[in-house]
């Protein structure tokens, strides 16, 4: 669903993504970890289009930047960016609009997952961070996208958003949806991963996959800070 050949970004003089190649697949949730810095918001901003860059990204086989591809995708941010002056109903009216889709019902029942419901008049604006992190979920979610791309997901979340999420990162995964994650919190993505890419300084310095006998040795955690705390994988 999601493929990346040879990606590499600059700002101006400094390297931020170097050479980066991967790939994620219908079905597979796969993960970037990496300290504060290592390049993963930048190579997701790629991903999205909303960056120049050298290489190539292709979803569903269509360049990055095509509609068809646009039609595909959905990026929730790490930082909310909600319209201050539609309500929460609006917001995911306009979505549906942009897309030109009809209304289902898929919308208002995010809404009740995420416990927005009763929030629906209310404005953008007046949201909480962490509401606004919920609204911007929903929206994202509502045309049905085939690939579905996380930066810090819990980030300002409540304990029941949390547990909604990681709920909807299985379903999703069980439809047949490509979910990329970009965090450094490991102990949330620890449950339900079937690739780890662990970034540092720009680079992917390791990638994990979730099979039973590469995992008794060594654990997600173990590589991780073996990795970023200057050490090497064993």
């Amino acid at each position: 669903m999601l493929t990346l050949n040879h990606v590499t970004k600059y700002y101006g003089k400094n390297l931020a993504n170097d050479d980066i190649s991967f790939q994620v697949d219908s079905g597979q949730i796969a993960i970037l970890l990496g300290p504060n810095g290592a390049g993963k918001s930048t190579i997701i901003k790629c991903i999205a289009g909303l960056l120049r860059f050298q290489g190539d990204i292709t979803i569903g086989g269509h360049g990055n930047k095509t509609t068809e591809a646009k039609r595909l995708l959905a990026y929730i941010p790490e930082t909310p960016a909600v319209y201050d002056m539609l309500t929460v109903s609006e917001h995911l009216e306009f979505i549906r609009r942009a897309y030109r889709i009809e209304d289902d019902g898929y919308g208002e029942r995010l809404l009740e997952r995420f416990e927005l419901a009763d929030k629906r008049d209310k404005l953008g604006r007046d949201l909480s961070k962490g509401m606004q992190q919920k609204l911007s979920i929903c929206c994202g979610l509502v045309h049905r996208p085939k690939l579905i791309i996380f930066d810090e997901p819990m980030v300002g979340l409540d304990p029941h958003a949390i547990k909604e999420l990681k709920l909807l990162f299985r379903e999703q995964k069980a439809q047949g949806a490509a979910l990329l994650i970009s965090t450094h919190m490991i102990d949330s993505v620890e449950d339900y991963w079937d690739v780890t890419h662990i970034m540092v300084n720009g680079r992917f310095a390791a990638t994990q996959y979730n099979r039973p006998e590469e995992l008794k040795a060594r654990s997600l955690e173990d590589l991780f800070f073996a990795i970023t705390e200057g050490g090497k994988p064993s």
